[in-house]
């Protein structure tokens, strides 16, 4: 009886072990090491792992405002905007919040309406952080971005220069480009004069980037000073030697506007003893020798263009136009046959 007794009691005792063992409550995970998890699935861009982890992260923990923060980005970047834009603007409410998580709350919030095409209240968001920090980089290259996007160009000189400063570089053409744009809207409002003064300053700023002085001598031929227009679209064409063709043909046409017709031909002069792979000017300076009758001096022009640039379809051209003046059909037909064969090459390049 007794050993009965003793069995029973030990079988009740592996039971309630054995119960304990099974059903006792399962010891939560630490809420950062849930939290790290979520980030390492983040960066595998695992995102509904992430977002398990997290919303496990915030039923532990109320105040973990970095979950409650990734959540709202991962809501974001899925489409899910007005979702992120509640979680993140719920954020705001929190009290005693230190200034570094309030900033990371604001800029969540900027990149929420500015996914939502609600630039302005992008702005007021990256507004806030730069109150905070005026030398907080990623708010002024936001705000940088946003008013570029909108044309504004005076207010995105500005932040231009801030931001320079900000990382202790310095980049001028983007000043003076944004110089050459503010120009650009005076001239559509007809002021002439303060598109002037800007173009101005754009080349004092930057003397050497090419757009001010192109868009300079435009600007002065509208007005008819062709003198001042031929300078700068000169400097131009020194600063742009590749981008030349449009420019080209305005400063011929302006040397002879003036009546200065001798000027045309030292000009393309110049710009082959600077360049002289610059076949436009060639072309151009070979046609103008044509026309003024001297046909020997314009075909030897090419022919020596040919030794360096047999490959240049562009000069080919040229001689079989210059031929067409004094060679046989059989000169001609060879002329021919070679620009296909270039056209053939090109074609398969």
């Amino acid at each position: 009886m007794n050993l009965y007794l003793f069995l029973i009691v030990v079988i009740c005792s592996l039971i309630i072990i054995i119960a304990f063992y099974y059903f006792r409550p399962k010891k939560k995970l630490p809420t950062e090491s849930i939290y790290t998890k979520a980030l390492n699935a983040i960066i595998q861009g695992d995102k509904k792992i992430a977002l398990k982890h997290l919303r496990d992260v915030v039923k532990q923990d109320t105040n973990h405002i970095d979950a409650y923060l990734q959540i709202g980005n991962i809501l974001r970047e899925d489409g899910n905007i007005e979702a992120a834009v509640k979680i993140h603007r719920s954020l705001t409410m929190r009290p005693n919040l230190p200034k570094e998580t309030l900033s990371q709350i604001h800029k969540s919030l900027a990149l929420d309406y500015y996914k939502l095409d609600n630039l302005n209240r992008a702005k007021e968001e990256a507004g806030i952080i730069i109150k905070s920090n005026k030398k907080n980089l990623w708010a002024n290259e936001f705000l940088l971005k946003i008013h570029e996007a909108q044309n504004d160009w005076k207010e995105a000189a500005q932040l231009s220069k801030i931001v320079q400063k900000i990382k202790a570089s310095k980049d001028p053409d983007q000043l003076s480009r944004f110089l050459v744009f503010q120009s650009m809207d005076k001239l559509k409002n007809n002021h002439s004069e303060d598109a002037i003064s800007l173009l101005k300053k754009a080349i004092k700023t930057s003397p050497k980037f090419n757009l001010p002085y192109l868009k300079l001598g435009d600007l002065y031929a509208e007005i008819n000073n062709f003198e001042d227009a031929i300078k700068n679209w000169e400097k131009f064409v020194d600063l742009s030697p590749d981008n030349t063709e449009d420019v080209l043909s305005k400063i011929e046409s302006a040397y002879f506007d003036i009546g200065q017709f001798d000027e045309v031909e030292k000009f393309y002069n110049r710009i082959l003893d600077n360049n002289p792979s610059n076949l436009i000017a060639l072309v151009n300076l070979a046609n103008l020798l044509q026309q003024k009758g001297e046909h020997n001096s314009s075909m030897s022009l090419v022919d020596e263009a040919l030794v360096d640039n047999d490959h240049s379809i562009f000069i080919h051209l040229m001689k079989l136009k210059l031929s067409l003046k004094d060679s046989d059909n059989q000169n001609l037909s060879k002329n021919i046959d070679k620009i296909f064969d270039l056209l053939k090459d090109s074609k398969e390049q």
